[in-house]
């Protein structure tokens, strides 16, 4: 083909076409940029360039001045939501501080202290998360404007997902647990709970683990995920439960009212007034055991402070007890003496069968035999 069959072919690629295609491409993909410039200079390598200098960069800084103008709205609307979170607590601890002087919030402790720094951890949260959706979305618009193919990269993210989805399943079912815990006010730091494979205090409470450390001073480092089921053992207030024992032959009412008598002055002592909350309670007669009669005293306390409570109110009962004539009681048993059935030919006392016997005297102790002076063998 020679240049002057070429030429009318190449003129008439360069007009736009049954498809309305120019050197700028579709009416709908052209920028007004560069279809000025390309009425203007009739140039297409200057339009293109218009097009590539001026409209993609202020395209992708338009994106990127969007995304970072969303995030600041988020902040803003999560740091209002904080704030008002704090000062809605602290109008109603506060309303019940006036109340009752006996408040569920030990003295010291800032009003709304604890709904405050949950509300401030599920804030962070929004704000790490929304930052990230937006940033995401602005990064692959930025690589669609900058002509990158997106199809490939989103396929390939997602076959990456599904295989960190796979492998990272318990780390996911982690964070998402820890989510509902913060979000529920199921505990917080400083609380007595039971988490199944541990019991203690919390000392820390990220997304995906809770630190607890028990009694014997071991730390637990239990994944949220794992946990199935919490007892949270001080949130709002907590109760002492005390199981006091007395001998069969004790007068129980008069064993209750010595009891009443002493936890009612507990109760009433300045040191003890801020930590027990209510008025304690003789429930009565709990169990009636092989030794004793069991009565149960509940009392209502500040959160974590039953056991402190429960301590000093098992001395105070003991003295009482001293003081009021009241046996404790003790283990007794009954011991039986067996005869064989040919005793009276050995010069026994002529009876057969069982010679049943008790021993009542609490000198001897528990399993002691009294003196017997039936022949033949014995059996305890």
């Amino acid at each position: 083909m020679d240049l002057a069959t070429a030429a009318p072919l190449l003129a008439q690629a360069a007009e736009p076409g049954a498809s309305g295609r120019t050197a700028c491409g579709t009416p709908e993909e052209s920028s007004a940029v560069c279809r000025a410039v390309l009425a203007a200079t009739e140039n297409e390598l200057l339009a293109n360039m218009a097009d590539t200098v001026v409209v993609k960069p202020a395209k992708v800084v338009l994106i990127l001045g969007l995304a970072y103008v969303t995030t600041r709205l988020v902040a803003r609307a999560v740091r209002r939501f904080v704030a008002g979170v704090k000062s809605e607590q602290g109008r109603r601890q506060g309303a019940q501080r006036d109340q009752a002087p006996t408040a569920l919030v030990p003295a010291g402790e800032p009003a709304g202290s604890r709904a405050a720094q949950r509300a401030e951890t599920i804030g962070d949260l929004i704000r790490s998360i929304s930052g990230f959706a937006v940033w995401t979305i602005a990064v692959l618009m930025v690589l669609g404007e900058l002509g990158l193919n997106l199809g490939p990269l989103i396929a390939g993210a997602g076959i990456v997902g599904i295989a960190l989805g796979f492998g990272a399943q318990n780390l996911v079912r982690d964070f998402i647990s820890g989510i509902f815990m913060m979000v529920e006010d199921q505990y917080g730091v400083g609380d007595v709970v039971d988490v199944g494979p541990a019991s203690g205090v919390v000392e820390a409470v990220s997304l995906r683990t809770t630190r607890v450390r028990d009694v014997d001073g071991v730390v637990w480092h239990v994944p949220n995920g794992t946990i199935d089921r919490i007892g949270n053992k001080s949130q709002q207030w907590s109760r002492a439960l005390l199981d006091v024992a007395v001998a069969y032959n004790t007068d129980i009412d008069f064993a209750g009212d010595v009891i009443k008598r002493t936890i009612v002055d507990q109760w009433r002592d300045e040191r003890w007034q801020d930590v027990i909350l209510e008025e304690p309670q003789v429930w009565g007669v709990e169990n009636l055991g092989a030794d004793g009669v069991t009565i149960r005293i509940v009392v209502k306390t500040l959160p974590s402070k039953q056991w402190e409570v429960a301590r000093h109110l098992r001395a105070r009962i003991k003295a009482a007890f001293d003081q009021a004539g009241i046996e404790i009681p003790f283990p007794q048993r009954t011991i039986w003496h067996r005869n064989p059935p040919d005793a009276g030919l050995d010069g026994g006392d002529g009876r057969a069968g069982d010679d049943r016997r008790r021993s009542d005297d609490p000198d001897h102790g528990a399993g002691v035999e009294p003196a017997m002076s039936s022949p033949g063998p014995r059996a305890q």
